[in-house]
């Protein structure tokens, strides 16, 4: 968890263990707007520079990055475990996608293919080419501080394009780690900047930068209530973001799901990372006859889920990220109404030793611990269903149709990951079809992604920009074409082409 303060004129960022708040894992002096834009400017001036070298040259780089990672992936792992709070065997996971992310683009970098057209006229040649943007400003939530990070940073280089990078105020561990490892593969210092700054700071520098044309790409990872300023600044300067935003992920239980896994894969999904994942569970939207049996099931796994210190082999979640992110989940409670009831530990809000969770690991007093929730009875007209819950908040609906599955699934808004258990091929395909999110998963999680798959959201969750393997290069490429024409003469398209004679009029005997 992050806490701001000014020492001698100074504001520092104070980032703590969440799980043990005593432990001050970094201090770290924020940047001001001047900061932000001054790392544009020195980005944007390196850019062309690095644009010459050969992209199987800038693949190397990122196959180096990737190496180093590797090697040092325990005490990354170890890094984000102390700072975030996630479970160490989750935190290996994550480091693990920065590396998977690396190795996939370094063969980017000897395809980063264009194609040959063929053209209407002899004697000519089409061709087209993937050119990068320029200078990308990249910013990032602390839920995830190595692995998204890593899904703009790396094919952002590898397409020629120069970085300025804003972190997490929660996770400047993370990110001074991270970018030690992109420098020590070889990344040259202007072509990827680091800025610490709070979202005041950060929005009044892009703006700027923006302004200055020194900055031709926004990725943003955040809520949507961010991402839509961010959308706005954009839509300024004509440019498109990449954003990445929330999400009410439902999971539908037909009626002929497999119960237990169906119980397994909600309880991933909703309560792996304390539900502080963009893609973790909203609502469970289970038919009428299995809905009861499922919630007994759910409702029994969930109570013994072991909570605690995340350093601990078989702890499923840790803390909050921090105070704030307790804060916010505690203000979700709120939305539980009267027609409401409520499973999953034997009680809500914050675990400490007079509020205590069975089987709970380590001390509950020294970080920010929550009690896992799973909220039944919600209706399509609360404001629960339609409110992204950030953190351990499950809710339970039901239906009868599949038609109001489908509804329920897509009435929120967002549209980032959805999943559906059944046996039945027809439902499964009939979901997909019909379902709005970018992702949707069959009898798995809605949580879980790997780096050869687009990543990403519709609606209330992004605006249909895509993360990961091939599809992100359309995030940070742009197409030009060139025709070449060695006729000797001027050939005018549509106009000189050749005609072809037909007799429309002819018929079989």
């Amino acid at each position: 968890m992050a806490e701001l303060k000014n020492v001698a004129g100074k504001r520092l960022t104070v980032s703590r263990n969440p799980a043990d708040l005593a432990d001050v894992v970094a201090e770290q002096e924020l940047d001001d707007a001047d900061g932000l834009v001054g790392a544009a400017r020195s980005a944007h001036e390196a850019q062309p520079a690095w644009a010459e070298w050969p992209a199987p040259l800038r693949g190397r780089v990122v196959q180096n990055v990737g190496r180093l990672v590797a090697s040092n992936k325990e005490a990354l792992a170890e890094l984000i475990t102390r700072e975030i709070g996630k479970p160490f065997g989750e935190s290996l996971g994550e480091v693990q996608e920065v590396i998977d992310t690396c190795d996939f683009f370094l063969g980017e970098g000897r395809r980063l293919y264009g194609q040959t057209v063929p053209s209407e006229m002899p004697d000519k040649q089409l061709f087209t080419y993937r050119k990068p943007l320029g200078t990308a400003a990249v910013i990032t939530a602390a839920n995830f501080p190595a692995a998204v990070p890593a899904w703009y940073l790396v094919p952002a280089l590898l397409c020629g394009n120069t970085v300025v990078w804003k972190p997490s105020e929660t996770a400047v561990a993370v990110a001074e780690a991270l970018l030690g490892l992109f420098r020590a593969g070889g990344v040259p210092e202007d072509v990827l900047r680091l800025v610490h700054a709070d979202g005041d700071a950060t929005y009044e520098g892009l703006e700027r930068a923006l302004a200055e044309g020194l900055v031709q790409k926004i990725g943003f990872t955040g809520s949507t209530a961010a991402g839509r300023r961010v959308s706005e600044l954009a839509g300024r300067h004509l440019q498109s973001p990449c954003l990445e935003l929330g999400g009410k992920n439902p999971l539908v239980v037909a009626e002929d799901a497999d119960l237990e896994l169906a119980v397994q894969g909600a309880a991933f999904s909703g309560f792996a990372t304390a539900g502080q994942r963009c893609t973790s569970l909203g609502a469970v939207i289970a038919h009428r006859d299995v809905h009861d049996e499922f919630l007994t099931r759910f409702s029994a796994a969930v109570e013994d889920l072991v909570i605690g210190d995340p350093r601990q082999d078989d702890v499923f979640y840790g803390p909050l990220i921090g105070e704030r992110y307790l804060e916010d989940f505690l203000a979700s409670l709120q939305l539980v109404r009267p027609h409401h009831t409520l499973f999953g530990s034997s009680a809500t809000g914050r675990i400490t030793t007079g509020s205590p969770r069975k089987g709970f690991v380590g001390d509950p007093d020294a970080g920010v611990y929550a009690h896992p929730v799973i909220v039944a009875g919600v209706r399509q007209d609360d404001e629960l269903y339609r409110t992204e819950t950030f953190g351990p908040l499950v809710s339970v609906m039901q239906y009868d149709t599949f038609d109001e599955a489908v509804a329920l699934a897509n009435g929120h808004g967002y549209g980032l990951s959805a999943a559906v258990y059944t046996g039945s091929a027809r439902t499964a395909f009939s979901f997909r079809e019909r379902c709005t999110a970018g992702m949707v998963s069959v009898n798995n999680s809605t949580v879980g992604a790997e780096a050869h798959l687009p990543f990403g959201g519709n609606g209330l969750s992004g605006n249909g920009s895509r993360q990961s393997g091939i599809w992100v290069l359309d995030q940070f490429t742009s197409w030009q074409s060139l025709n070449w024409d060695y006729a000797g003469t001027l050939q005018r398209a549509q106009m000189d082409v050749r005609d072809i004679d037909a007799d429309f009029g002819f018929q079989l005997s």
